[in-house]
């Protein structure tokens, strides 16, 4: 065992420099060539010298009518760019509603490689803008010091789909044929919206995901190691969705509409401002068109004398469908222009239903003389249902200071969940002379949770920054469990399986964490403490949850190679908080021979994340990322089956029975190397790449290690094409993995898209195709202990033709306040003054 994890960890490392040095070579260049130079300025208002956000700073050449570089600027009107060869340049100045800046002479040379433009000036236009179209390309990823972004806007094969299909995509993260999704191989991810938690993603993940159209993502956030401002919970990381919205002046939106074989999506969005005050507001909605999944299970297992055999076969096929539909509405209020408050309120709806039959043979035969004891044939019907509705509201108070960067927030977000679940299952015997068996089962529940925050940052130097803050997070979960047993051909009440308890956590907390740089800019980092008291109550039969206190450090280190590549390297520690499904002792007997049920004895599980990143921009816009990460956990929580002969559960005696409960299982430790790369091949092809390799190894007492090595590979090209046409291809490819008890399939997939724009780009037609060729994807999967062996293959449609249309509309405004002078540093007293 030891020479096999030297030998992943050597192959890691050799894999890491091989990386690196193929695409170093590949963009090597010219010692003339070598981009040596920076620009930095700040660009503001001319009259009330308030800085000014997202105007485009664009780079030319000399002579040259088009930019070859640029960015926008930030929310304080910073701007940087790097990677400038030396060289004589314009730069122009552009915001809607001021009058375009340029320098028409910008010039670096070898001793002057780096030039501060200052503070540039820019004056507001007179008169009112017509239609004004913004067009930008953010890098489809981003790697900053504390998370990587996946920008979703040039996305070709994701449109029409949800958010599910989006992190696909996303480097570091996996997700199966079922919506569940792992970060760095590890799932227990805190999954945020805009930043702040929603009850959507408690009662059901997979279903939150797909509920979420594609196209009303701006972009994903990947934090493997987050900092201290960060709550504690989710070993495996934290992974923020945030929606489209718009800061520009005037009145803009978009229409989407998506129809296909296998999934169907529409949604809308407004945003309008006016002076100090905005409101954007959405509408989404898709549906998972029905689908058949066919199942076949096959479980032999042995009694406790080990003199029998028992054989059970199941086939079956399940008609699964999904849909949902979201609002929401936010205001946001400029007071002053240091005062800021933020207003949002949002409905999310989504359901699904779950039917088919399942065909059973259960065989028990004799050892000594392989004779058949018994040999029973039965007929399943089953039949599920859930629907969830959710609320959120939160209200955002902002403070900023004369002294640039010093900050004060203030944020209250409340979530309220209603959810409701139904289940209806019969067997009947056709041989045996058995009677039919049945349970029908009611789960309304309702889950509330509040969150009160304040974060302050004090800068003390340019080098130099304080972040501290505190937070009191409050959840309320009542559920109600109403069980009917079929007695006769009649449904009657359970009482031993009906029930109703009441579940709630408080989390208090507090953090410091400093932004630093040492040794003369050498290197940059941030470092941090969270404290965290969490205290439960629940009224599970004989359940008494402790307190506990956990203490959570966190630290990251960049260093600048250059001006094109970086390093970084991060520790953090995690826990993972057993939710109230994973605590509750109630038996789902929805399917007599494979049971599942909750342990209130959880202990939180602790997690130590380790990380050591390198990335490189190259000149022509291609760009990569390579790290290697090491996870140690202990309390692991993983789910752990063991089948009973027969198993009595509440005076009711159930027979051949495999019984699913969560433990904490030992120490699970994971390796791993991730790399990204996206490669501009001349001005129309784009390749992509993200690869991850790691092995997870799991102790669990009394029984073998078990080391699991998995990859996952995926591929994606897009060609743009004469007239705004473009196409793309994507390919996936996540392999098996051992587990603990047995492995998790192979997931295999390719998606095509081409998108044609109108209009100035306004409006866009796109086709999709998802495995084309194949009606079907297979997922073969094993569990094992001493006594059984199990393998289970699902048939799982997934081939999808569909057509997505996309309007873009939008006329910006601007007005000229009423000025007394151009160099009044007031702002009016009334900003219509100049109507």
């Amino acid at each position: 065992m030891k020479i096999k994890n030297y030998l992943v960890r050597y192959v890691f490392i050799v894999s890491f420099f091989i990386f690196n040095s193929l695409v170093s070579s590949a963009f090597a260049r010219t010692n003339d060539d070598v981009v040596k130079g920076q620009l930095s300025g700040k660009v503001i208002d001319s009259v009330t010298k308030a800085p000014v956000s997202y105007a485009t700073i664009s780079i030319f050449k000399q002579g040259s009518p088009s930019p070859f570089n640029g960015v926008v600027t930030d929310d304080n009107g910073n701007f940087t760019i790097n990677n400038l060869a030396v060289g004589d340049y314009r730069v122009v100045v552009d915001f809607i509603g001021y009058r375009k800046k340029t320098l028409a002479h910008v010039v670096l040379t070898k001793d002057a490689p780096n030039i501060p433009l200052g503070t540039i000036l820019l004056a507001s236009v007179q008169n009112q803008l017509k239609t004004v179209e913004i067009v930008s390309k953010a890098p489809v990823v981003e790697n900053k010091i504390d998370k990587m972004v996946y920008n979703v806007a040039n996305d070709l094969t994701s449109q029409g789909g949800s958010a599910a299909d989006v992190l696909t995509k996303v480097p570091q993260v996996t997700v199966d044929i079922d919506g569940n999704v792992e970060l760095q191989g590890n799932a227990n991810i805190q999954f945020l919206i805009n930043g702040k938690p929603s009850s959507i993603f408690g009662a059901s993940l997979a279903d939150a995901l797909q509920s979420i159209p594609a196209n009303q993502i701006k972009s994903i956030e990947v934090i493997t190691s987050p900092g201290a401002k960060y709550d504690a919970n989710g070993t495996g990381g934290i992974i923020n969705i945030v929606l489209k919205d718009s800061k520009i002046e005037g009145v803009n939106g978009s229409v989407n509409l998506s129809a296909g074989t296998r999934r169907e999506n529409g949604s809308f969005n407004i945003n309008i401002r006016k002076g100090n005050f905005g409101v954007n507001a959405f509408f989404n909605g898709g549906e998972q068109i029905n689908s058949t999944t066919i199942n076949t299970t096959n479980r032999l297992s042995y009694n406790g004398a080990r003199d029998t055999s028992t054989n059970l076969s199941q086939l079956g096929s399940s008609n699964f469908t999904r849909g949902g539909y979201q609002s929401g509405i936010s205001f946001n209020w400029d007071i002053t222009p240091k005062d800021q408050l933020t207003v949002s309120g949002g409905f999310n709806h989504f359901e699904n239903h779950n039917f088919g039959p399942t065909n059973q043979e259960q065989t028990a035969y004799a050892i000594a003389n392989n004779t058949i004891a018994s040999d029973i044939l039965s007929l399943r019907n089953s039949d599920s249902r859930f629907v969830g509705q959710y609320y959120d509201y939160s209200v955002g108070y902002k403070k900023t200071f004369n002294k640039e960067n010093q900050e004060l927030d203030v944020l209250f977000h409340s979530s309220y969940g209603n959810n409701q679940s139904n289940f209806t299952q019969t067997q009947d015997y056709l041989t045996g002379g058995y009677p039919s068996s049945g349970s029908l089962g009611n789960n309304p529940g309702k889950d509330h949770e509040t969150d009160i925050s304040i974060d302050y940052t004090q800068p003390f130097t340019k080098t130099f920054t304080i972040e501290t803050g505190a937070k009191a997070t409050l959840e309320d979960i009542n559920n109600t469990v109403v069980t009917d047993t079929l007695s006769n051909n009649v449904f009657v009440p359970n009482p031993s399986q009906t029930y109703g308890f009441n579940y709630n956590r408080k989390v208090y907390a507090a953090y410091l964490s400093a932004t630093f740089s040492l040794f003369n800019n050498f290197i940059d980092g941030k470092a941090g403490l969270r404290d965290e008291y969490t205290t439960t109550t629940a009224d599970f039969p004989g359940t008494n949850i402790p307190s506990y206190n956990v203490v959570a450090p966190s630290a990251v280190l960049s260093h600048k190679l250059d001006e094109t590549q970086s390093l970084k390297l991060s520790y953090t520690y995690r826990i993972e908080r057993p939710d109230y499904g994973s605590l509750n002792p109630f038996y789902n007997v929805s399917d007599p021979h494979n049971i599942s049920t909750g342990n209130p004895n959880l202990k939180p599980e602790e997690g130590h994340n380790y990380e050591f990143g390198y990335s490189k921009n190259f000149a022509q816009g291609a760009n990569i990322y390579a790290g290697v990460f090491y996870r140690y956990n202990t309390n692991d929580l993983q789910s752990y089956t063991t089948f009973y002969d027969s198993l009595k559960v509440n005076g009711t005696t159930y027979t051949n029975v495999s019984l699913s409960e969560r433990y904490n299982i030992g120490t699970e430790t994971t390796e791993g190397l991730s790399l990204f790369g996206s490669l501009p091949i001349g001005d129309k092809l784009t390749l992509r790449t993200n690869m991850m390799f790691s092995d997870r190894i799991t102790t669990n007492p009394g029984n073998p290690t078990v080391s699991g090595f998995m990859y996952r590979i995926n591929l994606n090209a897009t060609y743009q094409f004469p007239h705004d046409f473009t196409a793309e291809i994507f390919g996936n490819y996540n392999s098996s993995q051992r587990t603990i008890q047995g492995t998790r399939p192979v997931f295999a997939f390719y998606n095509l898209a081409v998108r044609k724009q109108f209009m100035k780009k306004k409006l866009s037609l796109g086709l999709t195709a998802a495995d084309p060729f194949s009606k079907y994807i297979n997922q073969t999967s094993t569990t094992s202990a001493s006594n059984f062996y199990q393998t289970n293959l699902r048939e799982v449609p997934f081939r999808s033709f569909g057509i997505t249309l996309s309007y873009k509309f939008g006329k910006l405004e601007f007005k000229k306040e009423k000025q007394k002078d151009d160099n009044n540093n007031n702002m009016p007293d009334n900003p219509d003054s100049g109507k």
